[in-house]
């Protein structure tokens, strides 16, 4: 419907410029006038008077929610609707070599608060620059202080926070290459804890983001440390309980938060496998060990693993077992490849949501983590994000909003799950689009996953992305439509190049050969395609990574129409890795393709050594 605002209020009067890609032509002179209000409770109402709307409204994100539910119905109803969390947010993943440019997460910002999210939060664990480490996000895109400071103040327009999520312990896998940080570093991608190196290291970083951020909260990691205190700090200390050494580390980073007025929350990990002798998902009848939780520590309950209600609650009371200030993190899963599980995260996020209501959790992250390349758009989640932020505020917002806000429909934009095929009820996912499509056509190390009519699949997983080529994500369905069309012939490729092999049927090889070619093209356009994408959402920095893994694929194609050639003209007399026996997948001991999430790309295309 047309609006008209009343006395628009000062705060809104940039955020509707800001807006106007998501408002189009919904404010006109003879739209329907709307009056404003504010409200204590943290949602908004929309009382229709007959002449004219009222929207009353907590904080500017829910007014924006008000404004997008006005928009996409034709006539309004009286509707009211509470944020069930006081901090409800958003997280990206800045840190697996894509760096989202400024403007995108400004779109991402504008998208967040029209749905109604508090705080939208940048996971940085190098990727920020940091005065006295010149390596700290050297040639990795890192943000500087100005644009943080840009991001800073454009997410304050909107009424929200921009939230920084660091590594104060662990997950420091960038930097371990510089000897001055191999020097602290204990073992793997975990810093050696007490050296003053590592103490001046962490309030280098904390001070960056006293210096960036206007928010009084951090996020200080801390997770899967599990070797901490087994490697360098062993030969040089003996060994020590590993409790007191992670805790006296902690109480150094804490220290420097309070310094910087700073509140932390950590990732639960540490004190919660302490309580429950080591475990993480613990059994409905384990009880919690006494542990002291400093009183000025949020412990962050991360989980993205089940759609089951009930699996969330009880994690959720154990949590609570151990402390009373407990946060949730879920996930809009994009971490496994180039395209999103949205119909499993809306599932896992219905259940997980529910729980945190029930439980009283005050503060919810919805992470988008970007594992192993972060290959998938910071926007192929929108549907995810959306569902989520219908739980928060009661399933009120009809899905034609959706579209308001993209472009497309609710329904069609889940188009983008379809390539990771055999997901449609929301209850498994798998990342098949990423390992078949690096999956070596002689080595055939995933070939035993494929399912028969995986082919047919993703010839319907592609029409349906190219139908869903509007508006301004056109783009993410163009690659996704790309990619889907290589799998239509390379999926089953090397199966059909074994077989036909060890039959002895040179007819069929030729005719492979031949198909080698037209594949090779495809991935070509899916190169660009994919180049677009990256280009237009994130910085440069990382992109060299995706050439190299798909101009690897592309060259070993190359490679495999010679072998091919010099096979069938008998300049060799056999192809030794079609001669060897081809063994089942053994990476996991999933076998279904319909379920395995197999992501790391090191060891999908060789069985060497990388």
């Amino acid at each position: 419907m047309k609006l008209s605002f009343l006395a628009c209020p000062e705060e809104l009067k940039n955020v509707l410029s800001e807006s106007r890609a998501i408002l189009g032509d919904a404010v006109s002179d003879d739209g329907t006038p709307v009056s404003f209000s504010k409200s204590t409770k943290a949602g908004y109402s929309v009382t229709d008077s007959g002449d004219h709307i009222e929207l009353s409204y907590h904080d500017i994100p829910s007014c924006c929610r008000g404004l997008l539910y006005l928009e996409s119905v034709e006539k309004a109803s009286t509707v009211s609707a509470e944020r069930a969390f006081p901090a409800f947010g958003i997280m990206l993943d800045a840190s697996r070599n894509a760096v989202p440019r400024v403007d995108t997460v400004k779109q991402v910002i504008r998208n967040a608060a029209f749905m109604g999210y508090s705080f939208v939060g940048l996971y940085m664990e190098d990727t920020m620059e940091t005065e006295g480490e010149p390596y700290i996000g050297y040639m990795r895109g890192a943000y500087t202080r100005d644009e943080l400071k840009e991001l800073d103040s454009y997410a304050k327009l909107f009424g929200m926070e921009l939230r920084p999520y660091i590594q104060t312990l662990a997950h420091m896998n960038q930097i371990v290459r510089y000897q001055e940080y191999e020097e602290i570093t204990d073992t793997d991608d975990i810093l050696l804890v007490g050296e003053e190196r590592t103490k001046t290291l962490i309030e280098h970083l904390i001070a960056a983001i006293a210096g960036s951020f206007s928010t009084k909260t951090i996020n200080i990691g801390m997770d899967e440390a599990h070797m901490a205190g087994l490697g360098k700090y062993l030969d040089k200390h003996g060994f020590r309980d590993r409790t007191a050494i992670i805790r006296e580390h902690l109480d150094m980073v804490l220290s420097i938060c309070e310094k910087y007025d700073l509140h932390a929350q950590m990732w639960s990990d540490m004190f919660f496998r302490l309580a429950y002798q080591g475990e993480y998902y613990v059994k409905d009848d384990a009880v919690a060990e006494k542990i002291q939780v400093p009183e000025n520590l949020s412990l962050g309950y991360w989980d993205y693993y089940s759609t089951e209600e009930s699996h969330y609650d009880d994690m959720l009371q154990k949590h609570l077992a151990i402390s009373k200030d407990v946060i949730f993190a879920g996930c809009a899963w994009k971490w496994t490849g180039f395209l999103p599980h949205n119909r499993y995260s809306i599932k896992a996020g219905k259940a997980a949501l529910s729980a945190c209501k029930k439980n009283g959790v005050q503060d919810v992250v919805i992470t988008c983590w970007g594992d192993d390349g972060a290959e998938a758009s910071v926007f192929s989640v929108l549907p995810a994000l959306f569902a989520d932020a219908n739980e928060a505020y009661g399933n009120c917002l009809p899905e034609a909003a959706f579209e308001r806000l993209t472009g497309i429909s609710f329904e069609t934009f889940l188009a983008i799950d379809d390539g990771n095929p055999y997901i449609e009820s929301g209850e498994t996912h798998n990342n098949s689009s990423k390992y078949l499509l690096y999956n070596d056509p002689l080595l055939g190390i995933f070939d035993s996953l494929l399912r028969k009519d995986a082919g047919k699949k993703y010839e319907e997983a592609a029409e349906r992305a190219k139908k869903a080529q509007s508006g301004p994500y056109a783009y993410i369905f163009e690659s996704a439509a790309d990619l889907a069309e290589i799998l239509v012939m390379k999926a089953d490729f090397g199966v059909r190049l074994k077989k036909a092999y060890k039959a002895g049927d040179r007819g069929a090889l030729s005719n492979l050969k031949t198909e080698a070619g037209e594949i090779l093209k495809r991935l070509e356009t899916f190169y660009q395609a994919f180049r677009r994408q990256w280009y237009r959402e994130n910085k440069p920095f990382g992109f060299e990574v995706q050439t190299i893994r798909l101009g690897g694929l592309m060259q070993r194609f190359r490679d495999l129409t010679e072998i091919l050639e010099d096979y069938l003209s008998e300049r060799t007399e056999e192809i030794p890795e079609l001669e060897i026996e081809h063994r089942p997948f053994h990476y996991t001991d999933e076998t279904d393709m319909a379920t395995v999430n197999y992501n790391l790309w090191i060891n999908t295309v060789s069985a060497g050594k990388i």
